[in-house]
């Protein structure tokens, strides 16, 4: 699914400087802490693919539920980037 061109968007909910250390290439930041009430503006579609991990999965499975709550309905948790074993950049 990552490799496709199908419009999803790759979202790490780790704090900055976790991010900074390394992230799965093309994801965007989008930290657990701040996703709230008010939908993040990095993601303005609704029914958008959105692919979230952190990095062991209790993050991306929060941030997940948040999402759904607020109406995303093509969410797919995929844990933590401990697990990935595809590269990352810095």
């Amino acid at each position: 699914m990552m490799t496709k061109d199908d419009g999803h968007v790759i979202v790490d909910v780790r704090r900055q400087d976790e991010y900074d250390a390394g992230h799965i290439p093309g994801a965007i930041l989008i930290p657990n802490e701040s996703i709230d009430k008010d939908r993040p503006q990095e993601l303005p579609d609704l029914n958008q693919t959105i692919l979230v991990y952190c990095r062991s999965g209790r993050r991306s499975k929060e941030a997940s539920e948040k999402l759904a709550n607020m109406g995303y309905v093509n969410i797919y948790e995929f844990g933590g980037i401990i697990t990935w074993p595809g590269e990352t950049v810095r």
